[in-house]
């Protein structure tokens, strides 16, 4: 760390010396900036922030005395007067106490130790309950991973499912569902992305929510990571090291103590703190989206208007609107089983916020570097560059890897997103001029790309919560999690992203991609030996 300090210093020195030109290509040096200093420090706010001041520092070409007021007047004060920005920030605070209230009230354990209590192969129920967790669990990947880490952990040791494909199975499916949710602790940042992207191209009216919905069936490496998990599951697919860790977890095996389920007025009133507040901000979204975006009379509903509405909406009021109505319903509804742990639903709401208070700095500090990136016209220069040179076809794919590169090196996903997006969307619109297709393609691309840092990088937060919550080093998480992560990411790019370069249809890439994960068990019988347990 402290060569690291060192060599960021280096960095803002040679910055210095570079405003002294107007060389083309200084238009990009904060993003490199930005990327090697996350790289150094292993922590993507101070990254960002620290390319960020690269750029003031070229924008008022080296004078130092300038800078800070250049810094906070065009650049801090913009980001944070603007209605977009302020309600996102609103948003992703709320949804942090949101989640807090519903993990604090236990409504999942009563329905986890329900599930559990019916008898069968405890194992694999333990193994289908973490996937489980991470789909209902929907609105935050790192809420996911503890709630499923620490609930299954002690059964999983009695089962004889290793910690480490706990781990696994509960850090893939945290995150991969987060980022193709559409209602999560992720989507306001990424929709935020999206908008960067745009006005760095000089496109001030977008339709981020609209493109959003668009890049889901194209987010390959998140889907094809969930169809390897629950291919793992039903199939005991055990790869690399993996195989090792289930053996010896298996001859540790002892029978579990009875669980108790409960009575059914528990189960009942499990069920409605947990399902009950999540409808409610499902619901509230969908009704706002189409209410606010719907042009002339709301009745009667058709798909067009849908498509329509949801393009038009002011998503970020809609988001924020949503998120506080779903709060005060998952106040009312898990006041009473919070209050019976000794603590307070207000109490457990705030520490929820003050969990996102370090994701809304990162978010803060991506807006600083794009707005900087904007006044030193990167967008047009990548544009210039790459245009006639870059095929379009290869061009999500190649942003697909590029985001692998970054998000495995730096470990921070969210990092990986604010460096690439203001990017990514500027270049994409010059290949590919008006193509919605495309520019969607392009910005799964980058979703899915950072992503695969969240799974298998050593520095990622993720792989150190999953780890911490199974009660498993992190190396042994990274060293058994990655071969799973490389498969998912080495057919999202040859069965998804390069056919969907190519024209194919998103839906007959998840199919080819489907199906070529379908015969990995197939392989692994018929050519190496038998791990299934």
């Amino acid at each position: 760390m402290r060569y690291g300090k060192r060599l960021v210093l280096l960095l803002l020195a040679l910055t210095f010396v570079l405003s002294h030109f107007r060389e083309p290509i200084v238009s990009i040096w904060p993003s490199l900036v930005a990327l090697l200093s996350v790289l150094l420090l292993r922590k993507a706010l101070p990254g960002l922030l620290i390319g960020a001041v690269s750029g003031v520092i070229l924008m008022t070409q080296g004078n130092l005395l300038q800078a800070p007021i250049v810094f906070i007047s065009d650049i801090l004060v913009p980001a944070l007067s603007s209605e977009w920005n302020l309600s996102v920030l609103a948003f992703t605070l709320l949804l942090g106490g949101f989640a807090s209230l519903l993990e604090k009230g236990r409504g999942f354990d009563k329905i986890l130790g329900n599930w559990l209590s019916k008898g069968g192969n405890l194992s694999k129920k333990v193994e289908w309950s973490a996937f489980s967790i991470g789909i209902v669990c929907f609105f935050d990947g790192l809420a996911s991973s503890l709630l499923a880490g620490r609930a299954l952990r002690p059964l999983a040791d009695k089962t004889g499912l290793s910690r480490a494909k706990l781990a696994y199975l509960v850090d893939s499916t945290g995150s991969a569902v987060a980022c193709v949710a559409i209602m999560s602790t992720w989507i306001a940042y990424q929709l935020s992305m999206i908008r960067e992207g745009y006005l760095a191209a000089g496109i001030p009216d977008s339709q981020p929510f609209a493109l959003f919905l668009s890049s889901i069936p194209r987010n390959f490496y998140c889907w094809f990571t969930l169809v390897l998990v629950a291919l793992t599951i039903r199939r005991s697919l055990n790869l690399g090291s993996m195989k090792k860790f289930e053996e010896s977890a298996r001859t540790k095996f002892t029978p579990p103590d009875e669980l108790n389920s409960g009575n059914d007025k528990d189960l009942s009133n499990g069920q409605s703190r947990v399902f009950i507040p999540l409808t409610v901000l499902i619901g509230c979204l969908f009704l706002g989206l189409y209410q606010n975006g719907v042009e002339g009379t709301a009745w009667p509903v058709t798909f067009f208007k849908i498509k329509q509405a949801f393009g038009d909406a002011q998503s970020n009021l809609v988001l924020l609107y949503s998120s506080i109505i779903a709060c005060l319903v998952a106040y009312f509804y898990n006041r009473k089983a919070i209050s019976a742990t000794g603590s307070s639903s207000l109490r457990e709401f705030a520490r929820g916020i003050g969990r996102f208070i370090s994701p809304s700095l990162v978010l803060l500090a991506a807006w600083c570097l794009s707005g900087t990136l904007r006044e030193l016209g990167a967008a047009a220069y990548l544009s210039q560059t790459l245009t006639g040179s870059l095929s379009p076809a290869l061009f999500p794919v190649s942003v697909f890897l590029l985001g692998v590169l970054i998000s495995f090196t730096t470990g921070t996903s969210w990092g990986t997103m604010g460096v690439l997006m203001p990017l990514t969307v500027p270049v994409c619109a010059s290949l590919a001029p008006g193509s919605d297709a495309m520019m969607a393609s392009a910005i799964a691309a980058v979703f899915s790309g950072a992503v695969f840092g969240d799974h298998c990088s050593p520095l990622s937060d993720t792989t150190l919560v999953s780890s911490v919550a199974c009660e498993i080093p992190p190396y042994d998480h990274f060293r058994t999690q990655l071969p799973y992560a490389l498969l998912a990411a080495s057919i999202a790019a040859l069965a998804g992203f390069i056919p969907l370069g190519l024209g194919l249809s998103p839906w007959i890439c998840l199919t080819l991609g489907t199906a070529i994960l379908l015969c990995v068990p197939w392989v692994r019988d018929k050519f190496l030996p038998a791990s299934n347990p």
